[in-house]
């Protein structure tokens, strides 16, 4: 669990840097409802950049930005809705999109949840220590950027093979990067560079997303929160929300189900990884090309008491659909089918694992037989910004997209089954929570009472998102003792 006990030592360094850097934090509450932020910080905004490495970028982590590159308020929680001419399911497909945050993801938020309550306590110094992050790519980013404006030096760590745009990225914010060996699902790589860094000597603190309970209580309080209020814009009978479907990446933003759960308590919980690697489906292994939701393990941080379907999703198709969603033959042929202009103008929103994550949403629709009143939730992490040279490399492989290559692809979609799909029963939950013992407690350091108190303790989960007041107290605190939001009235 986050100890929230105060280092004052560490504290007071950490204060005196945020007042060299001007740095000033937003509580959890005003990424809920930033429009609490207060007025000169508001205005001050107005000037920057949404990537600006600017410490009032920090209250930019909200789902409610408003989709403009400079200069943007807030508004409502970003998101898209995929009509039927483009999914071929009646069901209503919505997406929070993610890339609306500061560097067009949205674990910078995830990020912020981790490092932030030890800076505030004082338990990581930045003047001592540097962060590190590990990551199969967005989380290192916004650890990355995160740790930029707050005034601390980082270690990203991810696998070699990501996209070149994001080491070209972190090459002009982060400290240092660290490649690994392999792939989207070569995680435990990561956790042994890790492992190394630690036995080091040096001083630094590891923020490992994949454990860390900052993770799990950001995208239950603030995702799952802003899932909760685009639902209530969408529709007017709450039964008709039948559930969403995330991949499961680091298990952090499943957590905002676990949220939803205690709103909707008839909704599902689907949990959706690549076909070429099904760990939960089949404790099975393998690699694949749906960049970020690395695997082969199950996450610490993933509740799988309350994980209700498992969904697989093969690679391929993706990587067809990030082709047509993103080329004007694509386009063309899309806008023959009666997909709507606007629809097409913003299907650049969605990277590779948020079509994945469209494709399980539309099997958990046909699985379930929902109708035009269902609405399923899904997310878009990231957008194609850190994908161009994916495109550029399929291009080169398969040569140009043609009108013919987007029919089929587009056919492909629409007629997407309800294969490699598994409705989980209380053993099959515990199959798959029993999996975390190899990684977690054989090679990470994790004790058999804790991975007990998982699946039996019923206070277990509910008490890291209970700590949320506490963090945003400690928030204010600094802030107080900094000066700087005072001397901004």
């Amino acid at each position: 669990m986050l100890d929230l006990t105060v280092n004052e030592p560490g504290l007071e360094r950490a204060v005196a840097r945020a007042r060299e850097k001007n740095i000033i934090i937003p509580t959890l509450e005003q990424m809920r409802h930033p429009e609490t932020i207060p007025a000169p910080i508001r205005e001050r905004l107005g000037a920057l950049g949404l990537w600006d490495l600017d410490p009032l970028n920090l209250f930019r982590i909200t789902w409610k930005n408003e989709p403009v590159a400079t200069g943007g308020g807030f508004g409502g929680v970003n998101h898209i809705e995929l009509p039927p001419a483009l999914t071929g399911v009646p069901a209503r497909i919505v997406l929070l999109v993610g890339k609306w945050f500061p560097t067009g993801a949205h674990k910078v938020g995830a990020a912020f949840g981790c490092l932030v309550p030890r800076l505030v306590t004082g338990q990581f110094d930045p003047t001592q220590q540097k962060a590190v992050w590990p990551s199969t790519g967005n989380y290192c980013r916004g650890g990355a950027y995160d740790s930029h404006l707050l005034g601390c030096d980082s270690i990203a760590i991810l696998p070699e093979g990501m996209s070149q745009e994001r080491f070209d990225w972190l090459a002009k914010v982060a400290g240092e990067t660290i490649r690994t060996p392999g792939s989207e699902s070569n995680v435990k790589e990561i956790f042994d560079k890790c492992n190394e860094l630690a036995a080091s000597g040096d001083k630094l603190m590891i923020f490992n997303q994949f454990d860390d309970p900052g993770n799990y209580l950001w995208h239950h309080e603030v995702t799952g929160r802003a899932m909760a209020e685009c639902l209530a814009s969408l529709m007017d009978d709450p039964r008709r929300f039948r559930g969403v479907v995330l991949s499961t990446g680091s298990g952090g933003t499943l957590a905002s189900g676990d949220y939803l759960k205690t709103r909707y308590p008839g909704m599902k919980i689907a949990a959706c990884e690549a076909l070429q690697c099904p760990t939960l489906l089949m404790n099975g292994f393998g690699a694949h090309r749906i960049e970020g939701i690395g695997d082969k393990h199950v996450p610490w941080v993933h509740n799988v008491r309350n994980t209700d379907m498992v969904i697989a999703v093969d690679d391929e198709l993706p990587m067809r659909l990030i082709r047509v969603f993103n080329d004007p033959t694509g386009h063309e042929y899309l806008a023959g089918q009666g997909v709507p202009a606007a629809t097409i103008a913003r299907l650049c929103e969605l990277g590779i694992s948020s079509v994945a994550n469209t494709v399980a949403a539309i099997k958990f629709a046909k699985y379930y037989e929902l109708g035009p009143d269902d609405v399923v939730l899904t997310m878009a992490t990231d957008s194609m910004e850190m994908y161009g040279s994916r495109l550029a490399e399929l291009d080169a492989e398969r040569g140009p997209l043609t009108r013919e290559d987007a029919a089929r692809t587009h056919g492909a979609f629409a007629a997407v089954g309800t294969d490699a799909m598994e409705e989980l029963t209380y053993l099959s939950r515990k199959r798959i929570h029993n999996l975390k013992y190899y990684t977690w407690v054989e090679q990470q350091g994790k004790t058999y009472e804790e991975i007990q108190a998982q699946w039996y303790d019923e206070h277990y989960w509910s008490a890291i998102p209970a700590l949320a007041p506490a963090i945003d107290k400690r928030i204010r605190e600094f802030n107080e003792r900094t000066g700087l939001l005072k001397a901004l009235a």
